[in-house]
């Protein structure tokens, strides 16, 4: 998605089409409860349910099979990290997840993310911009905040900067691995580049298979660990 860090990097489409199911997973029933009656209340989008734990949230995706699940990374029994490894290993048509945490610099969400999760929001966002971000998600899209998780690989790599060279991408498909980093998405990519659409789409299947990655969120999480992005902090 393009946008810089201070927006969140969030584009609500013009239309929104049929309604986002959700469900939020988070120790905290205050927070948890919480969230779950604001994001009811947000169009497009229908809370299916909760989940108190690492373990009830597997159980619950696997029986509700939302769209999307808001999964905290700090959670007893299992945490997201687990969760989302589990969930997208085991469901037949895994939700996306969506990571949601306090800290923009917790280790944990890096982990998720190299797991599998599309993306992350942090509890301090209002409500409006975390029902963008499962929009966003649920439509294949990532929510990628770069200056936030260049900072986080950076602290705290995740060891897999050796897929990109063993990868061997093309000069393009390291171009497009680039411009995705900056949050860019397929449409605005193709701009850059002058190129279609369709296009694009294949560059970026090229790349997470080479890479080996789950979606596009964690192929940039490579191209941080193995230096082809350098991490921006001044944004």
């Amino acid at each position: 998605m393009s946008g810089s860090e201070a927006d969140g990097g969030l584009a609500l489409p013009a239309e929104v089409g049929p309604a986002v199911t959700l469900l939020i997973a988070d120790d905290d029933e205050v927070t948890r409860s919480g969230l779950s009656m604001l994001l009811a209340a947000q169009p497009g989008i229908s809370v299916l349910g909760e989940a108190a734990d690492g373990i009830e949230a597997v159980d619950r995706a696997l029986s509700l099979r939302p769209d999307v699940v808001l999964m905290d990374v700090r959670m007893p029994r299992r945490n997201g990290i687990d969760a989302t490894r589990r969930l997208l290993a085991e469901a037949a048509d895994p939700p996306k997840v969506v990571v949601i945490t306090t800290f923009e610099n917790d280790g944990y969400v890096t982990a998720a993310l190299g797991a599998g999760a599309s993306g992350f929001v942090l509890k301090r966002f209002p409500v409006r911009r975390i029902a963008e971000a499962v929009r966003v998600v649920a439509a294949g899209e990532a929510v990628l905040f770069p200056a936030a998780l260049g900072r986080m690989v950076a602290a705290r790599p995740l060891g897999s900067a050796a897929a990109l060279p063993q990868a061997a991408l093309t000069g393009r498909e390291e171009e497009v691995l680039r411009l995705m980093a900056t949050g860019l998405s397929n449409p605005e990519i193709a701009e850059s580049l002058t190129v279609s659409l369709e296009t694009v789409k294949t560059h970026v299947g090229n790349v997470l298979t080479k890479l080996g990655a789950q979606n596009r969120t964690h192929a940039v999480v490579i191209a941080y660990e193995s230096g082809l992005v350098v991490p921006r902090f001044a944004e």
